[in-house]
């Protein structure tokens, strides 16, 4: 399920980074400490988009000037879900950046069908490979055209399929057709631009700084629709749970597919 979290903004014209997912990772990780629940202590089958709004550009951030803010939440446990919207529906205030954000309502997407040709576009970026601390393997740029791209994200995807025991082995065995195709326009408008694309990003983890590639494109997913629904809910590639991967269906009315979310 995913949901999305709408905030009062009580200082317009306030900012973020650009890349602001390390904020909401650690503040999503302690407001899932902050309720004491030993069973979601190390929990991180979730994923999240960043901050949402009518925004400005400076050399410092994202300037937000809309009096709502949105942060879209999501994650298959409909009970983890309520656990960290009840925790933090109890901060009356939070800080985010500059922002100074108060918890308002929640609203439910509602579940999409999901086949097995999928357009989607990517919320946040999709990381492919683990950083080192020595090296930079995880700056490492691999062309989204070949067949190496596609084989990361699907070793990827069944590791984590298998890691959250929602398919058994069998299951797993038949998702074997899986192929990421980018859109080919997209790529060709930006070709002589590729970092518009393809950007390094910080990574927090463990307290340690990393450097990780994302990719930030328009793709048809070729998959089972069991393979589909995991990433639209899970987020695709490494470090969903820290704000990475998110995708929406392309060509899709976000606004059309609400309703009021209660948690109580």
């Amino acid at each position: 399920m995913r949901v999305r979290i709408i905030f009062n903004l009580k200082n317009k014209g306030s900012y973020v980074p650009f890349h602001h997912q390390y904020l909401l990772a650690q503040l999503i990780k302690g407001i899932i400490l902050k309720g004491k629940n030993p069973q979601y202590k190390d929990f991180s089958f979730y994923n999240f988009s960043g901050l949402k709004g009518q925004t400005k550009i400076s050399r410092n951030g994202l300037h937000f000037y809309s009096s709502k803010v949105t942060l879209v939440f999501s994650c298959a446990d409909q009970e983890f879900v309520n656990y960290f919207l009840k925790n933090l529906f109890e901060l009356t205030q939070i800080e985010i950046g500059n922002l100074s954000l108060q918890p308002d309502s929640v609203e439910l997407e509602q579940k999409p069908v999901l086949v097995e040709a999928m357009k989607y576009i990517c919320i946040s970026p999709i990381v492919l490979l683990t950083p080192n601390f020595y090296d930079d393997q995880g700056k490492k740029f691999i062309n989204p055209e070949t067949d190496q791209f596609s084989d990361l994200l699907y070793e990827t995807t069944m590791n984590r399929m298998e890691q959250s025991g929602m398919f058994t082995a069998e299951q797993l065995t038949s998702f074997f057709k899986f192929q990421f195709v980018p859109d080919k326009d997209y790529l060709f408008k930006i070709k002589d631009t590729q970092k518009k694309f393809a950007r390094i990003y910080p990574l927090y983890d463990q307290d340690v700084k990393y450097e990780i590639r994302g990719y930030t494109l328009p793709f048809t997913l070729y998959a089972a629709p069991e393979v589909q629904q995991f990433l639209f809910t899970h987020g695709m590639g490494l470090y969903a749970h820290k704000g990475f991967g998110m995708l929406d269906i392309a060509n899709s009315d976000p606004s059309q597919r609400t309703t009021a979310y209660s948690f109580e």
